[in-house]
């Protein structure tokens, strides 16, 4: 790596991303966390009156204890805004994290995953602010925005009301591995789902009389699979992927209560995904017609078949940036400066930036050490941290 001349304080850096991963805040719990990043940037210099929360949480449908974090900070050049963002929110295997650094890595105990993702761009952001603030680096005015409930759909961004950030041009999102990898683009997300009402019947006694909703959703699952839906979906109109992740009954219970019984109902839920946004719809219809062909091949004695409800919805819209775009510019100039190579990545996982991009400010995500996310062998690189911020303080300071 270049020796260009950042006045970091890599030992103050490691200490906030410490702290930041020894705080609980699984996804919709994020208070915790939040008001912990709070009183870093106070501490670091940022005023109180320039950190707020917006109430995005009020237009989430899942119970969130907190709007997204928002702090300005004011330019010390004329330039165009600039937006850094991460979330705050780490999903639920990380609750009880206990951090401890381990070499050039933080790990976590072994029994929870450690939350890394994305307490390193949490980290960095404060990093960021206190660099700036400490060291009087000149710089345009800049928005930091830390987002809930990220990795349970994506609400905070989503729910994000754009005219509370002040007009940023581009968005620098941390939320990734490498610092060499900037994903310029993720696919969509549609959301499916469907319920089976059949009819229940003694399986012994009489199992003409029943409807099997059970059997409906199998066969229905089937003719998915054999007309080229299921999994890796590659038609000559588009391609993209598709899981079932849910087969129950009501309330998160077993679809059916008893060996003996007819399974009269059924939840089946699942996904699909395509850099094409008619594309992941287009999978998601023909997980409907699907399930319209099983509902007419189950009949009891008297030929009536289940009640099949069929829906879905977009989780995420998909986006894709031109690597000649500003944002992907700069961000490729601050890493040469870096001694850094590029790379720019499309991601099959849906990100924070999909609806910042949606929401209309072209946005690009860096990477700043998280590693085995979601899984209890977590850890966080911290030469590659160390980069993330370089790269996040270079992007912030770079003159156009």
């Amino acid at each position: 790596m270049s020796e260009v001349p950042i006045p970091l304080d890599v030992a103050a850096a490691e200490e906030h991303l410490m702290r930041f991963l020894s705080i609980e805040g699984v996804t919709g719990y994020e208070a915790n966390i939040a008001a912990a990043v709070s009183d870093a940037l106070k501490a670091v210099g940022v005023p109180a009156s320039a950190i707020r929360f917006d109430d995005a949480n009020t237009r989430i449908a899942l119970p969130t204890e907190t709007g997204n974090l928002i702090v300005d900070l004011p330019g010390t050049r004329s330039a165009p805004r600039l937006l850094f963002s991460t979330h705050l929110d780490t999903v639920p295997l990380c609750a009880g994290a206990k951090p401890r650094r381990e070499g050039d890595r933080i790990v976590s105990d072994g029994t929870t995953a450690l939350g890394g993702d994305a307490r390193t761009g949490v980290a960095l952001l404060v990093v960021l602010a206190e660099t700036l603030i400490r060291h009087k680096l000149p710089h345009p005015p800049i928005t930091l925005l830390f987002t809930v409930r990220e990795e349970s759909g994506l609400h905070g961004a989503r729910e994000l009301n754009p005219a509370d950030l002040g007009g940023p041009v581009m968005c620098i999102n941390v939320d990734g591995q490498l610092a060499s990898d900037l994903i310029i683009g993720a696919v969509g997300q549609e959301n499916w789902e469907v319920e089976i009402k059949g009819r229940a019947s003694h399986a012994g006694v009489a199992p003409e009389k029943g409807i099997s909703a059970t059997l409906v959703g199998a066969i229905a699952l089937t003719e998915a699979r054999q007309a080229g839906w299921f999994g890796k979906v590659v038609k000559p109109d588009g391609r993209g992927t598709s899981n079932v992740g849910i087969f129950g009954g009501r309330d998160g219970k077993p679809a059916g209560d008893a060996t003996n019984v007819v399974t009269d109902y059924a939840s089946i839920k699942g996904e699909a995904r395509s850099p094409e946004a008619a594309f992941a719809t287009k999978i998601a219809k023909g997980y409907a017609d699907a399930f319209g062909k099983a509902k007419g091949q189950v009949r009891d004695h008297e030929g009536q078949t289940a009640e099949v409800t069929f829906s879905h919805q977009t989780s995420y819209p998909p986006f894709k940036l031109a690597e000649d775009s500003p944002v992907v510019t700069r961000a490729t100039k601050a890493l040469k400066m870096l001694g850094i190579e590029a790379r720019c990545l499309f991601s099959n996982g849906g990100l924070d930036a999909n609806w910042l991009d949606k929401h209309g400010i072209p946005t690009i995500t860096i990477g700043a050490g998280q590693a085995e996310i979601h899984t209890i062998k977590e850890y966080v690189n911290l030469a590659e941290y160390e980069k993330g911020c370089r790269l996040g303080v270079l992007m912030a300071t770079l003159e156009e």
